[in-house]
């Protein structure tokens, strides 16, 4: 039978229950089980893909085109499972599908309530996952903070779960902080008890408790929590701050999670083989002091979770190179004709993420521009693509006022636009190019040396194409045309394949990196960044 395991956070937010969550996925796996994960948040909106990334970060999008936390993320980078869409769930999602049953009169006539029908459909989300993966463990991430009104239907039916499958076949994993006072030099165990009563109070009985601290705690305060909050002496469990992620689960394990979870839940199972998961964290440790500086070039950078995966992508393909990433946070409001060689002097190369809106897009220009005269790798991601084909447009190809339907409905030459059948008369949620789509890449380009196939597939997250009106101008202006679909209509890469790197690409190659296994599109421009470097120093 699947075995459910459910992760819960107290005390303050951004505590790493997603990390921690991930962890014990990547450990569970390498004892040789299947293992599913899921989030489920609180907030009303259906999906994560109308919200401002200042609001949450990130929005991710699975294979099968789920727009999503970012927390999937971590979880495909750890465990190295594709997700899909029953792997993120929203209060909003919740409530659109039960008032779209009862409107087609599904509950005959019933009154409908938060108990039974709002948990009900929680309940059948997470029991669906463990269907649809045939997973051995599905582990469930239920966001928020213990105490907010929002998540009280999440733990409800987590509650009810537990109860229908039995406790042998359910865990609960709760998160909390443990503050250190430097005034008097130690920590305090106060907060977790009362989150934990909190839980408690709401019927679940954690099983194991992750204290989250930026100290080592000491040993009291292990037996003070065990006995207060009616666990087990070894399921409380220390998760203190790493210097890099990718340590966690080695640092969870020092503790025996995955071997407190097994035995918890009955299974049996061999111990974890960690060998290359520890050898890939001792590489990163034991890079060289050589360091590649990146600018990011974005609209969102005051808060770097907008562009995780992006960094997190970044910082595998340094892995790789044995490199240090230096990412230079770089708004594109602020670079003017005035300012950019000062603001962009000094870096390996510069990247283009993906973002929607005209805001900061003439900065976005002037950094592709900066890239291109000053032979500097260049990498464009969705957006950056774009901004990268009206730059070429108007300083090379002779179109001065070429421009995004994006960014001006009025513009005269549209390079980048609708394309025939779409509108922009219809609502913005769920209206993208959403998911993995194929893509034939054309011989003797950048894009083959980097994938070395002429076939990919890739996730893609967009409204708005190449128009191909300009195809021909563009090309014979020296613009590579390297990747299409499969039925020739849309562009979905281009290049300048006389250069190490300069790469657009109309897809989002970050979501399909992970720490062993970097991206090639990634590899390569850190390569070629690695390399600039270098010829620079000499």
């Amino acid at each position: 039978m699947t075995k459910y395991i459910f992760v819960t956070g107290g005390v303050v937010s951004g505590l790493g229950k997603g990390i921690t969550a991930a962890s014990l996925g990547r450990l569970l796996k390498a004892r040789g089980l299947k293992v599913a994960a899921q989030k489920l948040d609180p907030y009303i909106n259906v999906d994560p893909g109308t919200m401002s990334p200042y609001q949450h970060g990130e929005g991710y999008v699975t294979e099968d085109g789920a727009e999503t936390d970012l927390d999937l993320g971590h979880y495909e980078r750890f465990i190295d499972e594709d997700l899909n869409k029953y792997s993120n769930l929203t209060t909003g999602k919740v409530y659109w599908n039960v008032l779209n049953k009862e409107r087609r009169g599904e509950y005959l006539g019933s009154t409908v309530q938060v108990i039974p029908h709002i948990t009900n459909e929680i309940k059948e989300f997470v029991y669906s996952v463990g269907r649809k993966t045939g997973a051995d463990v599905v582990i469930t991430e239920i966001g928020g903070t213990i105490g907010d009104i929002e998540s009280q239907p999440f733990i409800e039916a987590v509650r009810q779960i537990s109860l229908e499958v039995g406790r042998e076949n359910s865990l609960f994993i709760h998160v909390t902080l443990v503050p250190y006072l430097r005034g008097s030099e130690e920590h305090k165990s106060k907060p977790t008890q009362h989150s934990v009563k909190e839980l408690q109070g709401m019927g679940v009985n954690p099983n194991i408790i992750v204290l989250r601290c930026d100290e080592h705690i000491e040993e009291s305060i292990f037996r003070k929590i065990a006995m207060f909050c009616n666990v087990k002496d070894d399921c409380v469990i220390e998760n203190i701050t790493l210097p890099n992620l990718y340590e966690a689960p080695l640092m969870l394990e020092k503790s025996h999670l995955s071997g407190v979870v097994c035995r918890e839940l009955g299974i049996e199972a061999p111990e974890p083989d960690l060998d290359e998961w520890r050898e890939m964290v001792a590489r990163i440790n034991d890079r060289r002091e050589r360091c590649v500086e990146i600018g990011l070039v974005g609209k969102y950078v005051a808060l770097h979770d907008a562009y995780l995966s992006v960094a997190e992508a970044l910082r595998h393909a340094g892995y790789y190179h044995d490199a240090h990433i230096d990412i230079r946070w770089i708004d594109s409001e602020e670079i003017t004709p005035e300012n950019v060689d000062e603001t962009l002097s000094g870096l390996d190369g510069i990247i283009v993420p993906g973002g929607f809106g005209s805001r900061g897009i003439y900065g976005m220009i002037l950094a592709a521009r900066y890239a291109r005269e000053k032979g500097l790798p260049y990498f464009g991601i969705c957006l950056g693509m774009q901004i990268a084909v009206i730059e070429y447009a108007r300083n090379v190809a002779g179109i001065p006022d070429a421009d995004s339907g994006e960014f001006n409905e009025l513009c005269k030459n549209k390079v980048i636009d609708f394309m025939p059948g779409q509108s922009d008369d219809i609502d913005k949620g769920g209206t993208l190019r959403l998911g993995a789509y194929p893509c034939v890449i054309s011989p003797g380009t950048a894009m083959e040396r980097c994938y070395g196939t002429l076939r990919i597939s890739e996730r893609h997250r967009h409204r708005y194409e190449f128009n191909n009106d300009y195809r021909e101008r563009l090309a014979a202006a020296g613009l590579t045309l390297s990747g299409m679909s499969p039925d020739g209509r849309l562009v979905e890469t281009v290049e300048l394949t006389d250069r190490p790197f300069f790469v657009g690409v109309q897809y989002h190659p970050e979501f399909k990196s992970r720490p062993n296994r970097p991206h090639p599109l990634f590899k390569d421009f850190v390569g070629a960044a690695a390399a600039f470097a270098e010829e620079k120093s000499r």
